[in-house]
């Protein structure tokens, strides 16, 4: 049976060695020394997330090197594509030496030899080619060479990532293979956005990328009250009968979604205990209501129950209640709980909906 999580941490004096053979055998062969130092310290957690691999790993200085023969040994014949979280990277391969800062994307190639330096901490998406949907493609353009994960696709994927990370990989096998559909297709997307290649994605990646870049769009300015599908079709450049469209093929209309996204933001606003001093409607105002009375009838039709009696019984409660949030969440859906970044952050949950 495929081992669906694994992690280990290294912090004994000779555990390099030991790194290397785990390494090994959860990612690629690959030969380590240590660099400016007699101690190596790590730690690396991987899951198999459907068709591909996502590892947490962090570690002190060393580097590294894949050579022809360690590729005749074993290749599994993927591309590499790491988030720097911190501290400097820099990966040679292809005939170009490329450094990589904290948030920026890096791609490399494990049927190519390379040299790499690290210190710090990294997210690295394993993806083999015979999954990717680009194949027959050439990545030559883009291998070694910092690839920007703060805006468009690159910060989606940078963004799912890490709140996959951060939630724990344990409480995610159950949606392992959803999850590891999104991050293929949110990649795929990165790749060929670089490459030029993007009407080379299948329809139904192309249509779900689009999905997402739209529902973290909204998430963005769900705050604005003049926010309408209108404006929302006009910034990704589509028409609004297409916008339609494509959330009718998740079960629901832009209208509803967005009044769905607001009304959630206010009921966790409202059981926050460290917002209970601000009033209901400046609450609401925030999300997209600017009129008291329009919120109200909104809220009650939602959850049945009033926000002023919804907060005082969370209040008593001292819990979020029924609307889940603050239990021990196992799937992925309650995991979204928590993605309450108003900065731009997408909610998990959204992102894998009805996608299998």
């Amino acid at each position: 049976m495929e081992k669906v999580f694994d992690s280990k941490d290294f912090a004994q004096a000779d555990a390099l060695p030991a790194w290397a053979e785990f390494v090994r055998d959860a990612v690629m062969p690959t030969d380590f020394r240590l660099v400016g130092t007699d101690t190596f310290r790590g730690s690396l957690t991987t899951a198999s997330l459907g068709p591909v691999q996502l590892s947490t790993m962090a570690y002190s200085s060393f580097s590294s090197i894949r050579t022809p023969r360690l590729i005749r040994v074993s290749d599994p014949e993927c591309i590499q594509l790491a988030l720097v979280r911190s501290g400097p990277h820099i990966i040679e391969q292809n005939r170009r030496n490329a450094p990589a800062r904290p948030g920026e994307l890096l791609l490399f190639d494990s049927s190519r030899p390379f040299d790499s330096y690290a210190d710090g901490e990294a997210l690295l998406l394993q993806i083999p080619r015979s999954v990717l949907p680009l194949r027959g493609h050439r990545f030559d353009p883009v291998l070694a060479r910092p690839l920007p994960g703060d805006r468009g696709t690159g910060r989606l994927l940078a963004e799912f990532l890490t709140r996959v990370a951060r939630d724990g990989y344990e409480r995610l096998r159950q949606d392992a293979t959803r999850l590891g559909t999104v991050a293929l297709d949110l990649a795929a997307a990165v790749l060929a956005d670089h490459l030029d290649r993007a009407a080379d994605l299948p329809a139904d990646s192309r249509q779900h990328v689009l999905y997402l870049r739209i529902t973290a769009f909204v998430q963005c300015h769900l705050g604005d009250p003049a926010l309408t599908p209108g404006e929302v079709a006009a910034a990704h450049h589509i028409s609004l009968r297409s916008l339609h469209r494509l959330f009718q093929q998740h079960g629901t209309s832009i209208g509803a979604w967005i009044r769905s996204r607001r009304l959630e933001r206010c009921r966790r606003d409202l059981a926050d205990p460290r917002k209970s001093r601000i009033p209901i409607h400046a609450i609401a105002a925030r999300w997209g209501y600017p009129r008291p009375g329009d919120f109200t009838r909104a809220f009650r039709t939602a959850y049945g129950i009033t926000p002023s009696d919804y907060r005082e019984q969370e209040q008593r409660a001292g819990a979020l209640g029924p609307w889940g949030g603050r239990q021990d969440r196992g799937s992925v859906c309650e995991l979204a709980a928590g993605m309450t970044d108003s900065a731009g952050a997408f909610e998990l949950g959204d992102v894998i909906e009805d996608r299998i």
